[in-house]
């Protein structure tokens, strides 16, 4: 539930806010929940964390991709 606000609230600090200094701030968050949670299932069940990689990766992809377009546009 809390990855899904702050996923959420990313898309509202990016486009509706349109600052991506704070989507920036917002997804190293959400980076770190996700982390959390992906350490916590493998303590669990290692197919749970493995199944939850292609969304890390994916989250730390849109994590670059946010910086560089707060740092081409600062």
């Amino acid at each position: 539930f809390i990855q899904l606000i702050l996923n959420a609230s990313w898309s509202i600090l990016f486009f509706g806010l349109r600052s991506p200094l704070l989507g920036f701030m917002e997804i190293l968050l959400l980076w770190l929940a996700i982390l959390l949670t992906l350490m916590t299932f493998y303590r669990i069940s290692t197919i749970g964390a493995f199944l939850l990689w292609p969304y890390f990766v994916w989250v730390s992809f849109a994590a670059i991709l946010n910086f560089s377009i707060w740092f081409l546009n600062r």
